[in-house]
């Protein structure tokens, strides 16, 4: 079990300016402990929370029965473990045993969903949650919320609403009561400050959350630019099986889903297809079969990839080729470039001294227009 010095560490250092989840675990394996890696981080001046902004932290979920996971404590979840970027700080409202089901299954979709498609992720999620198997999603609108609902009709259905806010925000507002019923039976977990308002770049992040608590993942009506096909592609990225649910051809809301299906996802239009495949299909022979095939889906913003001999916008620097208006996040680059956080840090820093890029929300640099 933590002690409250060590979760205040933790709270310190992932919330000092330019640290996500990768910068994180390689400070702690440069330095080695988290006062280390905050001294050698003041003494260049980066600026992380004080200690009494940690321990007012501490109080408000104290207060509001939020409990503060580190990656150490017995009771974060393994499975999450298996990313490369888990978060280093989980804030849970409810159970957190929810998170360490043998079995659970992910599924997202539409915001904008039809009836159908709501009453298809409803149904399938009560059928998984029949079978003891925990349902994790977003707490969106359209198929997020039904999955949950389906979840909590099962007797005995625990579902996980993995946010991109702070735990404490309810976004959107009408789901108030779905997430009382989900704090009761399952968790509402986030890996961002109590408090933190529903900033866009911080769904994306989230998402990664999503895919990583499950064993795999269902996409219910999604388009082709849908946040969904984010989670589909960590999906892949983290060797997780990927089902889809086929709609209509001439249905944009469907066009993610099949694309998905086309690509090697496994078609699922009831439980039964996802129980078959968790039980006869290994995770890792399927994405063997499909990862050639997937390597790159749909991302939300104007990614534009480049070859090594291209510069982008005349940047003579490794990061050109990821860059883009909309913004990447810092962990991400770090992946994508395969360089130590140190040497990423130092090119953001060039590039933002020659006016070329900027820092936005959710750990992102982004091009200035």
């Amino acid at each position: 079990m933590a002690s409250s010095t060590d979760i205040i560490n933790a709270l310190r250092l992932i919330n000092t300016s330019g640290v996500g989840a990768v910068g994180y675990y390689h400070l702690l394996s440069e330095h080695g402990s988290e006062q280390a890696a905050l001294d050698a981080l003041a003494a260049i001046g980066r600026t992380s929370w004080s200690i009494e902004r940690a321990e007012q932290e501490m109080e408000l979920c104290a207060t509001q029965g939020i409990k503060i996971l580190l990656y150490t404590d017995p009771e974060y979840p393994s499975v999450l473990k298996n990313i490369t970027d888990y978060p280093p700080v989980l804030y849970v409202k409810g159970n957190p045993q929810a998170l360490n089901l043998s079995r659970n299954i992910a599924i997202v979709g539409s915001r904008a969903a039809s009836s159908n498609g709501c009453r298809i992720a409803a149904r399938i999620a009560e059928e998984l949650a029949q079978e003891q198997i925990g349902i994790i999603s977003g707490m969106a609108r359209g198929i997020d919320s039904a999955a949950h609902c389906g979840a909590l009709t099962a007797q005995g259905g625990l579902t996980v609403a993995v946010l991109g806010t702070g735990v404490d925000v309810i976004y959107p507002s009408e789901n108030q009561n779905l997430y009382e019923q989900i704090a009761e039976h399952g968790c509402v977990v986030s890996e961002f400050p109590l408090g933190t308002s529903g900033i866009s770049a911080n769904f994306p992040r989230r998402n990664r959350i999503i895919a990583g608590l499950s064993q795999g993942v269902l996409v219910v009506e999604a388009g082709l630019k849908s946040g969904s096909l984010i989670t589909a592609d960590y999906a892949i990225r983290q060797g997780k099986m990927l089902f889809a649910v086929p709609g209509t051809p001439d249905v944009s809301r469907s066009s993610g889903s099949n694309f998905l299906i086309k690509k090697g996802a496994l078609l699922a239009d009831c439980a039964a297809d996802i129980l078959s495949a968790l039980k006869e299909l290994p995770s890792q022979s399927f994405m063997q079969n499909s990862q050639a095939q997937q390597k790159v889906l749909v991302f939300a913003n104007n990614d534009v990839k480049f070859s090594k001999n291209e510069k982008k916008n005349n940047i003579d620097s490794p990061l050109a080729e990821f860059l883009t208006v909309d913004g990447v996040d810092i962990d991400e680059l770090i992946r994508l470039t395969g360089q130590n956080p140190s040497a990423v840090a130092a090119q953001i820093l060039e590039l933002e001294l020659e006016g070329i890029i900027h820092r936005i929300s959710g750990n992102k640099i982004a091009l200035i227009k």
